[in-house]
């Protein structure tokens, strides 16, 4: 027997698609979502949470499909504590070759208030709720929300509740982030040894990042014996974020030594995930990120720089490769073909269909006469502006020319195509970004409000790829879009346009039960 089989498994519990989705812009679509949904299963994670199927019919769907399609991982949905949520779940999970249900009930005495039960009433409904859950599916997840704020004695009472009834996972969510390392081990340790029936289920931890503790207390409760871990990609989550997939899963195996346990992740695909996550929800990863961050792996010190090459184990305590990040950056350009590109994207993590590639190629000859080399950031950002872009798109960009300078008016003449038809008209503005803006907004009307206008550039020089980020808010609906250009206003445009059309599809994929979706289902 190995050491790594002789090791605890902890098992890996991703909510990049439900957790991570309820990030304000972060909302993907339904393909997107298969397709993230493919990478996880393809990675080796044990379960993924695709979503929450009462919310919407977008989300059943997505949820249903997803289970379907799934080879490896478990298939979970999330339900608030009533039969409508649990059976609407069940019936999207169901045809999963491991479906799991997961319902959840707020226990700490600020949410006990609101749905106004007193402890018995509470404890009532759990029993009702998880046994109604076990007795559709062999496999029921039970949550008590707020748990680390909740009364240690009433938190005992109800996990052995939730396991008598059936449950055999017990996930303890620090919804807030409020917990500390220490408190995060000692509260696992506390279940294990108050309640009865407590060796017989996985104990789960599910930390949110509000004071930047989320993989600390997610590790901490992994040492005093939670045996799985909720985290999402890039640690996409509500206001700070969750536990971040690559660190925990990156701590067991860098450090070992004091880590000893094991998980089914293969950490190659790390950084293709990462990638592929960033651009579907808008949401840049920082670049001093640990992990998956563009300056990880970078040294610019005179001393780190001198240090690495003579021995890279000096200032770098794991290998670029073992997350899937490729070791060399070299340049392409115009005079590269079919064969080149598509051995580069593959190395880069994109295995392209024949017409994918034909269309990348496409543009990354375009893009190659325009620069004078194209780097791998270049191409990342090509791949990911090219997902963004659908031929089936209601509001599609045909032509745009502005005109800027010290002296106005700044202008702008715009053309779309909008549902089939060609449209065109000109503006004006306090820069050429606002007026292509106006413009966009005199061709299609809305209500929408601007919430973030982001321009950062892909790789350095005056050549560079501008990725331009902008999320729109509409009623209560938020959309993120993104675009990359060596022109940023034209990105800009396209960033703006691609919000739009996914303001559209939410639109038409807004749940009829309008309850659902004024209730929080946080963890």
């Amino acid at each position: 027997m190995t050491q790594a089989s002789a090791q605890p498994r902890v098992l890996i519990f991703d909510t990049t698609l439900r957790d991570g989705e309820q990030s304000p812009g972060a909302t993907m679509t339904h393909d997107e979502k298969l397709e993230i949904a493919g990478l996880l299963d393809e990675m080796g994670v044990d379960i993924i949470e695709a979503g929450f199927p009462i919310a919407s019919e977008g989300d059943f769907n997505a949820v249903s499909e997803i289970a379907k399609r799934s080879k490896n991982s478990t298939i979970c949905g999330l339900a608030r504590a009533n039969f409508k949520d649990i059976d609407r779940c069940w019936e999207a999970v169901k045809h999963a070759r491991s479906p799991r249900i997961h319902t959840f009930i707020g226990t700490s005495p600020l949410h006990r208030a609101i749905p106004n039960l007193d402890m018995d009433q509470m404890a009532e409904r759990i029993h009702e709720t998880v046994t109604h859950a076990r007795n559709l599916c062999d496999n029921v997840q039970w949550s008590p929300m707020d748990a680390t704020r909740t009364e240690h004695d009433y938190l005992c009472r109800t996990v052995e509740i939730a396991i008598k009834a059936g449950a055999s996972t017990i996930n303890i969510p620090d919804t807030v982030g409020y917990t500390y390392p220490f408190e995060s081990a000692k509260l696992i340790a506390m279940l294990l040894e108050r309640v009865p029936g407590a060796d017989k289920v996985i104990f789960a931890t599910h930390c949110h990042n509000d004071l930047g503790m989320a993989t600390a207390n997610a590790l901490a409760a992994v040492e005093a014996g939670a045996r799985q871990i909720e985290c999402t990609i890039n640690g996409l989550g509500e206001r700070a974020g969750n536990t971040a997939l690559e660190e925990v899963v990156m701590a067991m195996r860098v450090r070992n030594d004091i880590l000893p346990y094991q998980t089914g992740i293969d950490t190659s695909k790390i950084m293709n995930l990462s990638r592929r996550v960033s651009s579907v929800s808008g949401f840049a990863v920082q670049f001093n990120k640990a992990i998956v961050g563009k300056n990880a792996f970078l040294h610019e010190s005179g001393i780190h720089q001198d240090g690495v090459l003579k021995n890279v184990q000096t200032f770098e305590i794991m290998r670029p490769e073992d997350i899937g990040l490729t070791a060399t950056n070299i340049a392409m350009g115009k005079h590269s073909g079919r064969a080149a590109l598509r051995s580069k994207l593959k190395e880069l993590g994109f295995d392209l269909a024949d017409n994918q590639l034909n269309d990348v190629f496409v543009r990354f000859k375009a893009l190659a006469d325009r620069k004078k080399e194209v780097y791998d950031e270049d191409l990342i950002a090509l791949v990911a502006d090219e997902a963004t872009n659908d031929d089936n798109d209601h509001i599609q960009v045909k032509r745009l020319r502005v005109v800027c300078g010290t002296e106005g008016p700044r202008e702008a003449e715009l053309t779309l195509v909008i549902g089939g038809v060609e449209t065109a008209t000109d503006a004006t503005g306090d820069g050429p970004v606002d007026a292509a803006f106006n413009a966009v907004n005199m061709l299609y009307a809305h209500h929408a409000k601007l919430q973030l206008y982001q321009v950062h550039a892909v790789t350095e020089g005056t050549d560079a790829q501008a990725t331009v980020s902008v999320r729109l808010e509409e009623d209560g609906r938020i959309a993120t879009g993104t675009s990359a250009d060596t022109d940023t206003v034209v990105a800009s445009v396209k960033a703006y346009v691609h919000a739009l059309n996914r303001l559209i599809q939410r639109r038409q994929k807004t749940a009829p039960d309008s309850d659902v979706k004024t209730i929080s289902y946080k963890q």
